[in-house]
């Protein structure tokens, strides 16, 4: 393989490479939480609501899958929105995905010290001593080494987690079904608005992160074919893995809604001791793997702000040995350290889910624009209806937010703007 010329990534990545990230990046610290969060908050109704919000994720991500087939550059929804809308609507669009990146990185190493937590409990919130902070620091520092050592390094680590991951969630799924209660599983009562906005934001941070597999086209080999593959494969994976394990905790667990930690709980019943212990490593691996992935995408989106010229070029500096953007790996990881210290799970989980949904709603619009420049490599049958409908669904729960949550993604906005505008001042 030729060695690119200095200051450019090389292209190391495969289609099963980004699905690997999509998956890891999807199936995170939720999918061991998130069980417990949903009954609590819509009780019978949460396996629907996992399945629906599958369905809404295939939607938006067909737009992602049709607007990537444009470019083979790094950039995701940034590269998308700039195409479309021009410099400062692309730059906060970038902006607050990084934004997603380093709160969803944040938000999930405190779940991986909460499931770690089940066996060691001095790493639950609020226990005294420093091994909580002691284990999320280390966790973060050897994740960005890691990251600066090379993509391909870093995907080995993503695929080899990708698959220990998925492994005991499987199991979870193909032992728990057999025991599955399905009167657990009927729906109670009706929802009001509160509780079906809640729940879909926490299930919009559950099934995020499919939106990264773009990023790092720059990185991939026929970037132009392997960005819709990824997209439409890590949907299809993750919508079924997730919607099973919601079944099978639910129908399996007695009082699902006050466990801490839902998926080691049910299969210490009906599993026994390894199937908690399989549960619990399950939970790290998951986690640990969507920590690597949170740091290759969030500083890649760095790298194409200011590849771009949006955002100092300090940003941009490649590593002369492994090429690698080196300043956004280190700059994404301690902005993410520091979050993680001072914050908990799902705080920072309806944060990353705020700003996300800015994302979706950015890059389903840039569809509907783009496609008056042409055709696509993969276009989504149907006109405008799909585009349409992913926009408006995005935007009514981004809408529907609590107002502290909609503060804090106008004040992430803000923060952009005044950095664009700084870059934009210095580059004159």
């Amino acid at each position: 393989m030729s060695t690119p010329p200095p200051g450019r990534l090389r292209r190391e990545l495969g289609k099963w490479d980004l699905t690997a990230i999509g998956v890891n990046q999807v199936i995170g610290g939720a999918v061991f939480l998130m069980p417990a969060l949903l009954a609590a908050q819509i009780g019978g109704w949460s396996a629907i609501a996992v399945a629906m919000v599958g369905l809404l994720a295939l939607l938006i991500a067909l737009n992602f899958a049709e607007a990537g087939s444009r470019f083979d550059g790094t950039g995701g929804a940034y590269l998308y929105t700039r195409a479309a809308f021009g410099r400062f609507v692309s730059f906060e669009v970038g902006w607050m995905l990084w934004v997603t990146r380093v709160t969803s990185w944040a938000s999930v190493v405190n779940g991986l010290t909460d499931a770690l937590g089940y066996y060691w409990p001095e790493l639950r919130a609020g226990q005294p001593g420093m091994a909580r902070e002691m284990v999320i620091t280390g966790v973060i520092l050897s994740i960005m080494s890691i990251n600066v050592v090379g993509i391909k390094q870093s995907a080995w680590v993503v695929n080899a987690l990708t698959v220990g991951k998925l492994t005991p969630l499987v199991i979870f799924i193909l032992l728990g079904l057999p025991y599955v209660t399905f009167d657990a599983l009927r729906p109670e009562v009706s929802l009001t608005w509160g509780q079906i906005s809640a729940s879909a934001l926490y299930l919009i941070f559950a099934y995020g992160g499919y939106e990264v597999v773009g990023v790092p086209a720059g990185e991939t080999k026929d970037p132009k074919r392997a960005v819709p593959f990824a997209m439409i494969m890590t949907i299809v994976i993750v919508a079924v893995v997730m919607t099973l394990v919601q079944i099978v905790a639910m129908g399996t667990l007695p009082n699902l809604a006050a466990s801490r930690t839902p998926l080691a709980d049910a299969s210490l019943l009906f599993i026994g001791v390894w199937g908690a212990l399989l549960m619990t490593s399950g939970g790290a691996i998951s986690m640990t793997g969507n920590n690597v992935g949170q740091a290759l995408s969030g500083s890649r989106n760095l790298y194409a702000l200011a590849e771009q010229g949006d955002l100092p070029s300090w940003f941009g500096r490649v590593h002369p040995r492994f090429q690698t953007p080196v300043m956004a790996i280190v700059f994404t990881s301690l902005i993410a350290l520091g979050l993680a210290l001072s914050g908990n799970f799902s705080t920072l989980a309806a944060s990353s889910a705020v700003s996300r949904l800015i994302v979706y709603a950015g890059t389903c619009a840039a569809v509907l624009a783009l496609r008056r420049q042409g055709p696509a490599s993969f276009t989504i049958p149907g006109g405008p209806v799909v585009p349409v409908m992913a926009l408006v669904i995005s935007l009514a729960i981004l809408f529907g937010a609590t107002p502290i949550q909609r503060r804090v993604g106008l004040i992430a906005l803000a923060v952009g703007a005044a950095l664009y505008l700084v870059a934009r001042w210095r580059s004159r």
